[in-house]
């Protein structure tokens, strides 16, 4: 009978295969994931065998933060560590399902925060651009063009811009209605520019447009449906390739700039989390990231002394 390799031992006692078949059979997960998967168990009992630890029912919470700082110190980004915790957790949960181990220790495991990627946004010239790069004999150019002015004017998601009907947008008062995520309803101001625009298709593109089954929907597609948010991403890709900007921009990169030349010009940062739409100041206050981070090329650039 051949010798079990040390792999496989560890693999045993540790009842990795069990685990892996119920990622399979309960979970349902894909090959790919499962390998994931594996090859992070994988790491973490190469580290336990290092560490002198025995079996799985001598883990506890400071062998897993133990391991964190493991991790930390070779290197390896927070998104990755949280990743490897996300298979732990899935491991150790699975173990004391099955009656393994009294208990799972991951309920105290530190999480390391993941640096937060600031977002890309347009220079005032760029958007000032990108509004105005629409398709002149376009038979839908107002249309695509208000869609670009109110994204950039009012700083909404794309799903907040296809779902507004045509009694959301007040140009008497100059604001719209948008429903917000979890059904949260918000006024947001609309500019003089964007609501003009707005007019010029409701008058000369939409009443062509529509053939009764829009159900009220302010933006109308060729075949008088609302228009979809793959649709507003064709709008805004197709903008900036005219506009001649050469990377990749969405529909939110109008958001994130909106946001950001509010700041840029004094805005309270209370007033933008308001016209966002965000229920946490703290998702706002990335933007006041961006805002330094502008001052200080602003600064590199002209000042007489910002640069060697």
């Amino acid at each position: 009978m051949p010798r079990e390799s040390r792999a496989d031992a560890l693999a045993r006692r540790y009842y990795l295969e069990p685990f892996l078949d119920f990622l399979a059979l309960e979970r349902g997960l894909r090959p790919r994931t499962r390998k994931a998967y594996q090859s992070d168990i994988g790491r973490f009992l190469a580290y336990l065998e290092k560490t002198g630890v025995g079996g799985p029912g001598e883990v506890g919470h400071q062998t897993l933060d133990g391991y964190a700082a493991d991790l930390l110190r070779r290197g390896l980004a927070a998104t990755t560590i949280r990743r490897a915790q996300s298979a732990l957790r899935a491991y150790f949960g699975f173990l004391a399902a099955e009656g393994i181990v009294p208990e799972d220790p991951t309920g105290r495991m530190a999480r390391p925060r993941a640096a937060r990627k600031l977002p890309e946004f347009l220079s005032r010239d760029e958007a000032a651009r990108l509004v105005e790069a629409v398709d002149p004999d376009s038979p839908v150019h107002w249309r695509d063009r208000a869609v670009l002015e109110l994204l950039y004017a009012t700083g909404m998601r794309v799903s907040e811009l296809t779902g507004l009907s045509l009694g959301d947008v007040d140009a008497e008062h100059g604001n719209t209605l948008v429903l917000g995520k979890g059904g949260r309803e918000r006024l947001v101001p609309v500019g003089a520019v964007a609501l003009k625009v707005v007019g010029r298709y409701l008058d000369s593109v939409r009443p062509r447009l529509d053939r009764g089954v829009g159900k009220g929907a302010l933006f109308l597609n060729q075949r008088g449906t609302r228009l979809s948010r793959m649709s507003v991403w064709t709008i805004v890709s197709r903008a900036a390739e005219r506009a001649g900007i050469e990377r990749r921009i969405s529909p939110h990169t109008l958001r994130h700039s909106c946001a950001t030349h509010l700041l840029e010009g004094g805005a309270d940062l209370a007033a933008v989390q308001e016209l966002l739409g965000h229920a946490d100041i703290s998702t706002t206050q990335i933007y006041t990231h961006l805002d330094r981070e502008y001052l200080r090329e602003t600064h590199r650039r002209f000042h007489p002394r910002g640069s060697l």
